[in-house]
């Protein structure tokens, strides 16, 4: 991970904090050259966000986001 801009109150965490799982990767992979705005919560062992993606603030991810993406709130 290179070149990688994470802001305030990001949360990179597990979906589940089982005891069983304790030896299981639980937490995102981050690719190169990612920007995460604030308030951003990223979940999960199997969830990527692809290389030069920007995650806007206050967005909810648990499903890995393709290179190249951008990903925000849109209230309707």
């Amino acid at each position: 991970m290179n070149d990688v801009k994470i802001y305030q109150g990001v949360t990179l965490g597990a979906l589940s904090v089982a005891k069983d799982m304790a030896k299981t990767k639980r937490h995102p992979t981050l690719e190169d050259r990612v920007v995460i705005y604030s308030g951003a919560t990223i979940l999960g062992g199997d969830t990527v966000i692809g290389h030069d993606s920007i995650i806007g603030g206050n967005v909810w991810i648990t499903h890995s986001v393709p290179p190249h993406s951008k990903i925000y709130y849109k209230e309707s």
